[in-house]
């Protein structure tokens, strides 16, 4: 399957978990967060240091959601990637997309390992959203 055939499932997709999102508007986890949001998409943010972003409850990992998703997008370093990828394969969350710079060779071997379809080491979602409008 192609990456532009495989961008196109998971903009497709309708509840996501963005892991690693930032109470700073200006980082990238935020933007993402709210990028999701703003497109009206069903999405979870997760950061165990925080209680809520722009008012949204925030869950401290995959485990405390109130309900399944389609696709992880991961904005945070390679290591915890790799542990959110664990409970996400656990979970069967059938999409990850690793934003850049939160991917390794580790964290894909695991998203493969948990049978999921991975968007990596490619556009950033935000991209990808942008271009799906037009």
């Amino acid at each position: 399957m192609s990456t532009r055939s495989l961008i196109e499932e998971v903009i497709a997709c309708k509840k996501f978990a963005v892991s690693g999102v930032s109470r700073d508007e200006e980082k990238y986890g935020n933007k993402v967060y709210r990028a999701l949001k703003a497109a009206g998409y069903t999405v979870y943010a997760i950061n165990p240091n925080a209680e809520d972003i722009d008012g949204d409850p925030c869950y401290p990992g995959l485990f405390s959601l109130p309900g399944s998703v389609d696709c992880l997008v991961t904005v945070t370093p390679p290591e915890i990637t790799e542990n959110t990828i664990r409970d996400a394969a656990h979970l069967k969350i059938p999409y990850l997309w690793m934003q850049p710079g939160s991917e390794s060779t580790a964290a894909y071997n695991l998203g493969q390992a948990g049978s999921m379809r991975i968007v990596s080491g490619g556009p950033c979602i935000l991209v990808a959203l942008a271009v799906s409008k037009n």
